[in-house]
């Protein structure tokens, strides 16, 4: 079983995985997640009216600050130079929901897959914590990685 998870020597035992003899390529990694909410709440959030000030502004923030802070927040993630992370909402009214979508990339010897996923999950938490005065009831789901480039292992699309 050890022999798929790079994370776990031939023992078993857990173990930052030597990038040393890896290439540096460019790297990128796009993910997704999504927040629900009551349409009360989702009308304050659509109208920037929330008590806590700019709602997504500050959860856009909060992602990249997340994803420059990932190797300190996984044991086993590696900290990296990131050369870019953007963070993008898609509200739906007809759904009281918001999509975030996270990109991160750099040049370097490992991926950026829990960077985009810190940062999506980070700004998600971000929406809930401005809004939990409304709205404790939010759910926040569908985390997950649709893309990541570069590399030995080549890319990754996720099906659709």
């Amino acid at each position: 079983m050890t022999a798929d998870l790079t994370h776990f020597d031939a023992a078993g035992q857990a173990h930052m995985v030597d990038v040393s003899a890896k290439a540096e390529t460019h790297r990128r990694a796009i993910a997704q997640g999504r927040i629900t909410m009551l349409p009360a709440t989702f009308a304050k959030l659509a109208a920037g009216n929330a008590a806590k000030g700019d709602v997504l502004g500050i959860a856009r923030l909060a992602g990249i600050m997340g994803a420059k802070q990932t190797g300190s927040l996984i044991p086993l993630c590696h900290p990296i130079p990131l050369t870019r992370v953007t963070v993008e909402f898609v509200s739906d009214e007809a759904s009281s929901s918001v999509t975030c979508t996270a990109t991160a990339e750099t040049v370097g010897r490992t991926g950026v897959e829990m960077e985009a996923l810190t940062a999506t999950t980070i700004s998600l938490l971000t929406i809930y914590d401005m809004l939990k005065a409304v709205d404790r009831g939010m759910v926040i789901d569908a985390v997950k990685l649709l893309e990541k480039h570069g590399g030995k292992s080549g890319s990754f699309v996720a099906p659709t």
